[in-house]
């Protein structure tokens, strides 16, 4: 047992080393002053072991430190002054539901698959050493917050002793019925594949957990602790079946089966493999989709017509949402006057805020994806499709092509901001109502610029669909960070709106400049 808790953490932290300098690596500036030689490197192993350590910890702590914040902020919020008993209701429910959601023994990972698949480790003895050990950082994770937070609600200190007790034993229950149903059925249970019943059966839960008390019913707090002593006990009845399994090897050949074929396939990870996979599914297989056009052109019309589903259809629906919203708005306006006046103010101060929304419903990240997954991954082994002009050319079709889709849910939103402006009171210049509509556009065409253009310059796929860039995901990060603190910007709607349209002209014109010259060494497949 020992030596196979070495063996397993030994594969796991080689993985995660791997995976931390691979990521410096990629980091711009850094990247170039690290040595070729990196992964040789003594200093920087040690380095990146103490990171891989201290996540270790962290992911075993910061869930479950989440998950007790949120008990114990649905228990402040009810009206019930029983607010133990309260607490401990909710933990029953939400302790067995994820007991069989988040089964660990069940969730077929990447580690699995090297330790049993590649490495032929014995599956009984793999199997319950890890799983004994997430168990372990289970209930210190729950003894460790329970004894910390237990007292915002008057609990006992037995009591708190009693909730890493339940939650292993709802734990160790679950996983002993999985592993009888396979014996029965000779089918696995995959907790990353389930059923509709299954989602069903997770909302009523979830709507009994924290909607009944919000109607005054819930568990009195014998009754929880009753169903908490009962959880001890089937975990430890349960126990007995788990370490008397035999067919831990055949399981698990069922469970790994996708990693298998995904590393058949050139080591796609399971995001990269379910994103071709949904994009495959989405592609029209009309055979009679066709195009009168030459060249790029000729290649662009297909590929929209192609794809109708993942480009059109989602800007549609978020286009009929946004008009929605803006039909209740005046429907409000026309029910309740007095609030004119203060949807007018917003309306004329509050513009930066749609920097954040324009962000989030953008299509650039899905459009791109889908050229690189059905267009790009194949075309870019040819050296024609690399060349400066090339490259310029296809770019600004493409771009004209994303504009076009954004463009649909802006406008709506763009022409809803200055009816509702008008219908609120309006304003002394009209020429407010034009800035509306033209910023929002001009919001949208930034953003549809900024994906496609970091995309031809970082270009984060490989040829197996998976992203690898770390300086993609960076200027991701900073993007999203950038348009939340835009919600702080306090600007007058007429001259933010002129600084957005100005911005928006420089950046388009300075975008096809830098794909210009810096794409043809850029715009590659990664390895």
């Amino acid at each position: 047992m020992a030596r196979t808790l070495r063996i397993t953490f030994s594969l796991r932290n080689t993985y995660r080393v791997n995976n931390i300098l691979y990521a410096l690596k990629q980091i711009p500036l850094v990247g170039r002053i690290l040595p070729e030689t990196l992964y040789q490197e003594p200093g920087l192993k040690i380095l990146a072991n103490i990171i891989s350590v201290l996540w270790e910890i962290f992911a075993a702590l910061i869930g479950k430190g989440v998950y007790f914040l949120i008990l114990l902020g649905a228990a402040a919020l009810y009206p019930s002054p029983e607010k133990r008993a309260l607490f401990l209701y909710l933990m029953v429910i939400c302790t067995v539901l994820g007991g069989f959601v988040n089964t660990y023994m069940f969730n077929p990972t990447k580690d699995k698959y090297y330790a049993l698949i590649l490495l032929r480790m014995d599956a009984r003895s793999y199997t319950l050493v890890n799983y004994g050990y997430a168990l372990i950082k289970l209930a210190a994770a729950y003894l460790l917050f329970g004894l910390l937070t237990g007292g915002l609600v008057d609990l006992p200190v037995w009591q708190r002793v009693l909730l890493p007790l339940f939650a292993v034993g709802v734990k160790l229950f679950a996983a002993a019925y999985m592993l009888r149903d396979y014996e029965k059925t000779g089918n696995a249970s995959n907790e990353n594949k389930v059923g509709p019943l299954y989602w069903a059966a997770l909302f009523l839960g979830l709507a009994a957990a924290f909607g009944l008390p919000a109607i005054g019913i819930f568990l009195p707090e014998t009754a929880s602790l009753i169903f908490m002593g009962l959880g001890v006990a089937l975990g430890a009845f349960s126990a007995r079946r788990i370490l008397r399994f035999a067919f831990y090897r055949e399981m698990y050949q069922e469970l790994l089966g996708d990693w298998m074929d995904q590393m058949d396939k050139g080591g796609a990870s399971k995001t990269a493999s379910a994103a071709r996979k949904q994009s495959e599914k989405a592609i029209s297989a009309d055979t009679g989709i066709t195009s009168s056009r030459n060249g790029f052109e000729y290649l662009n019309e297909l590929f929209i017509k192609r794809h109708q589903r993942i480009l059109w259809r989602a800007a549609e629906k978020i286009a009929f949402v946004c008009l929605i919203l803006v039909l209740a708005a005046l429907i409000a306006l026309s029910l309740y006057p007095e609030v004119k006046t203060v949807v007018n103010e917003l309306t004329m101060q509050f513009l930066p805020y749609f920097v954040f929304i324009l962000y989030a419903i953008n299509r650039g990240t899905g459009f791109t994806q889908a050229l690189f997954i059905n267009c790009d991954s194949s075309l870019l082994t040819y050296s024609f499709y690399k060349k400066p002009g090339q490259i310029l050319k296809l770019f600004r079709i493409r771009l004209r092509e994303i504009i076009k889709i954004n463009l649909l849910p802006a406008f709506v939103i763009g022409a809803g901001l200055a009816v509702l402006l008008f219908a609120s009171g309006g304003t002394d210049n009209p020429v407010n109502y034009a800035v509306l509509v033209v910023s929002v556009l001009c919001m949208s065409v930034f953003f549809s610029v900024h994906y496609l253009m970091i995309y031809y310059l970082l270009q984060p796929y490989t040829a197996g669909a998976e992203m690898k860039s770390g300086t993609y995901k960076i200027v991701m990060t900073v993007t999203y960070f950038v348009c939340y603190l835009m919600m702080r910007v306090q600007m007058p709607t007429f001259i933010f709106g002129l600084m957005t349209i100005v911005f928006c002209v420089a950046y388009s014109v300075i975008a096809c400049v830098v794909v210009y010259r810096m794409a043809p060494k850029t715009f590659k497949l990664r390895l």
